[in-house]
């Protein structure tokens, strides 16, 4: 059955599930690949970024050494964020270890929340679209047996034809969910990859300017 055949035969909450369908799709494939391209550059920059910090002689070229490499921002709000606060605040409070600890970690989570915008798209994609062409599937087959039905014709050949054109909907379904879920989960791991670095980066980056040793 071609896609001309479908929307002609279907109604209109068989289309609108189809568009749904068809939006997901888009969207998810959209993210999978603008998504790969950025962690794919953000991996690299982020080893990048750290290499040239440690090899600085000293802190302010460390930060110019960086900014060269940081093309996404996800090293230098690290920096940043040790530029403590001052004056008599709740943000200042505490010794130079607390503060630091406290906004790396605000820097940290800033930067991986960016890293994972587009995870809830396709976690979503991924859950709902077997369900959508589900429905669709039952939507069809209940308007091509009521139709039979009040045409007195219920042949096998009149029946297998409009239930195999209700089942794409499950198969369309399907091939919408399987990218979305190998997709999350592959950028999944590309972010926790990162987020580790640069959680120990934070780490050393803290040792560094409190002095401390592991």
């Amino acid at each position: 059955m071609s896609l001309t055949d479908f929307l002609l035969h279907s109604d209109l909450v068989s289309r609108v599930l189809a568009v749904a369908l068809l939006a997901l799709s888009v969207s998810s494939w959209v993210v999978i690949v603008w998504k790969w391209r950025l962690l794919s550059r953000v991996s690299l920059d982020v080893r990048r970024s750290v290499a040239a910090f440690w090899q600085a002689l000293g802190f302010d070229d460390a930060q110019q050494r960086v900014m060269q490499f940081d093309r996404d921002g996800c090293v230098t709000p690290l920096l940043e964020a040790t530029l403590l606060p001052v004056g008599a605040t709740l943000a200042s409070a505490g010794d130079r270890q607390n503060q630091l600890t406290r906004v790396l970690r605000g820097a940290l989570q800033s930067v991986v929340r960016r890293l994972q915008w587009g995870q809830l798209l396709l976690a979503t994609a991924g859950s709902i679209s077997p369900f959508v062409g589900l429905l669709g599937t039952v939507w069809g087959i209940f308007n091509a047996l009521t139709g039979m039905a009040e045409a007195g014709q219920l042949t096998i050949d009149k029946v297998a034809g409009p239930v195999g054109e209700a089942l794409i909907m499950t198969a369309a379904g399907l091939a919408v969910a399987i990218p979305a879920v190998l997709g999350y989960n592959l950028l999944g791991r590309r972010v926790a990859l990162i987020e580790a670095e640069l959680e120990g980066f934070a780490h050393d980056l803290r040792g560094l300017l409190t002095g401390e040793q592991d």
